[in-house]
């Protein structure tokens, strides 16, 4: 018979470790490559991990290989804009003073990048810290000293977005009762209707209305001047009544920096004091239909006189009194309008 096998338990349990933690090495080697993990040197049968010194060290050939991507990065993003579209966040250079309204709103977009990209770098500067600096080395084999808690840390990670969130909504709900606060008694009141796809114009203060060609499409580019226009005066508080003939659409003047949808049987309001002179572009930003991109209108802010001789001319053109909200979606065949707008 053979000679019995004698093993004592401290020996059995050495056996065991080793063998688990070579099954451990088969399960997670594989994820340890893929995420750039600094792995120890050895690992004994006691699970006593070492780390060699190097592994905590950057060197300067390390470093210049990861501030390529960063350096280029960088170089792309700011050789495509100026200081002054940094300064609006890339927001429409023509918004800047185009109301009441508009500073307040790019402040707000501003100060949140700056949060976000500030927050951003840090995590992805840690981030790609980690995949440098504990990287696998050649030659190195094993697994890292794997960590399950680090409370201060993941009270870090806890308060912090909280902490986000809560400044985010604040701002947010501060600057948003600021924008739609009613103003009683408004200068200038206008009723805005959407339609497929184009806009009607109800001036109440003048009792005069201007109407819009729905679009239709020919293949060639729309003439801009026909497009229906919206008259504003300067420096005077207005109230926009919204709503809809037919389906949902929304009220969008870009270098406004404000949009609000318009729905059929319900009022919606904009208030806001127009403060610089020119040609602003409007449209419709919420899909209604096969010519959606083309439900196009300017904004014209002008001086009183200005105003008030608009205002005399539709008067002239019999357009007095005001366009009903009843569903009026034409049928919008090609020819059938001779004053094509798209």
């Amino acid at each position: 018979m053979p000679a019995a096998i004698h093993l004592d338990k401290n020996s059995f349990q050495h056996q065991l470790k080793a063998r688990s933690l070579k099954k451990s090495g088969r399960v997670f080697g594989f994820m340890a490559v893929l995420t750039g993990l600094q792995v120890p040197t050895s690992v004994d049968l006691a699970g006593n991990d070492s780390i060699s010194e190097g592994s905590i060290v950057l060197s300067k050939r390390v470093l210049r290989w990861a501030s390529i991507p960063v350096i280029t990065s960088i170089t792309l993003f700011l050789s495509g804009c100026s200081p002054y579209e940094a300064k609006l966040g890339f927001l429409p250079a023509n918004s800047e003073g185009a109301t009441n309204h508009t500073q307040r709103i790019t402040d707000l977009w501003v100060e949140s990048w700056i949060v976000l990209w500030a927050v951003g770098i840090i995590a992805w500067g840690l981030m790609f810290w980690a995949i440098i600096v504990y990287r696998r080395r050649k030659g190195e084999t094993g697994l890292p000293v794997q960590l399950r808690y680090n409370n201060p840390i993941e009270t870090l990670f806890t308060v912090v977005p909280l902490i986000l969130v809560i400044g985010f909504f604040a701002m947010t709900a501060r600057d948003m009762a600021e924008i739609e606060k009613p103003i009683t008694n408004s200068d200038v009141r206008i009723e805005v209707i959407g339609k497929q796809w184009s806009w009607d114009f109800n001036y109440l203060d003048e009792n005069v209305y201007e109407t819009g060609i729905q679009s239709q499409f020919e293949g060639e580019a729309g003439a801009e001047s026909k497009l229906p226009t919206l008259y504003l005066p300067v420096n005077k508080s207005v109230q926009i009544d919204l709503t809809a003939r037919d389906v949902i659409h929304s009220f969008w003047v870009v270098e406004f920096l404000y949009k609000k949808d318009m729905f059929p049987g319900r009022w919606n309001h904009v208030y806001f004091t127009p403060t610089k002179i020119g040609t602003y572009k409007g449209k419709c930003a919420e899909l209604c239909g096969e010519s959606h991109s083309m439900m196009l209108f300017n904004v014209q802010v002008v001086d009183q006189a200005t105003y008030d001789a608009k205002m005399q001319e539709l008067e002239e053109k019999g357009q007095t009194g005001k366009l009903g909200i009843d569903l009026n979606r034409n049928q919008n065949l090609p020819g059938d309008n001779p004053d094509i707008r798209g």
